[in-house]
Order: C-alpha cells, then structure tokens, then sequence
C-alpha cells in the first residue's frame, strides 16, 4: 500500500510542477512531498493582500469601454469583479447584513458596467 501512495505523491508532485510558473521552482524543486509542496504554496500566495485589493477596484473604477467592443470590455470587468469578490467575499450567513452586503456588491457591479460605457 505504500508503494500506491507513493506513486500517487510523484504524479501529483509532477502535475504541481508542470501547472506553476517557471520561475518558483527553485523554492518547491527538491520537496520530497506533494502535501508539503501544496502548504507551501498555499502558505505564499492564498492571502488577502490589501493592495491587490485596492488596485483591483482602482481598475474597475476606472475601466472605460473605449475602442473595445462591448463584449471584450464586459470579459474584461467581469473577470476583475470576480478576482474582487474572491478577495472581498461576502459573509456566509443569510443574516440581513449579509444581505444587505451581497446587495452592494451587486449595486456596485451595476454601477462599473454603466460607469465604464461612456
């Protein structure tokens, strides 16, 4: 059985490898554990970074369709407002400030579509 788990390490350790960028390597290269490798990344980069934030809405904001089409200029907004949300998530509980809260983001969203069609 432990030889299955094994295997089943390298598969997982070598889908990890070959799914990042080239360039964090270096820091993952010689782990011996897929789980190691996964807390490891997850530890890097699965945090809410407050600039990101900031500059994610600075982007929706000032988002403007342009010379692109409507369909391209809605591609694009939508996958800030999702990468937004991601960060900026509403709470979990059906409470009326949840509400209220998951509302806004939906308001907000209206307004970027329309601010940005000018």
């Amino acid at each position: 059985m432990g030889n299955h788990w094994e295997r089943v390490n390298v598969i997982v350790l070598s889908w990890i490898m070959n799914s990042i960028a080239k360039n964090l390597l270096g820091g993952i290269m010689y782990a011996s554990s897929a789980q190691a490798v996964w807390d490891d990344l997850s530890e890097r980069f699965n945090k809410c970074d407050g600039s990101r934030t900031f500059n994610l809405h600075k982007e929706i904001t000032t988002l403007t369709l342009g010379t692109t089409s409507v369909s391209v200029y809605y591609s694009i907004l939508k996958d800030l407002l999702e990468e937004f949300e991601a960060l900026v998530s509403a709470p979990g509980c059906d409470c009326e400030k949840s509400r209220d809260f998951v509302l806004y983001l939906q308001k907000s969203e209206a307004i970027s579509v329309l601010n940005g069609v000018k």
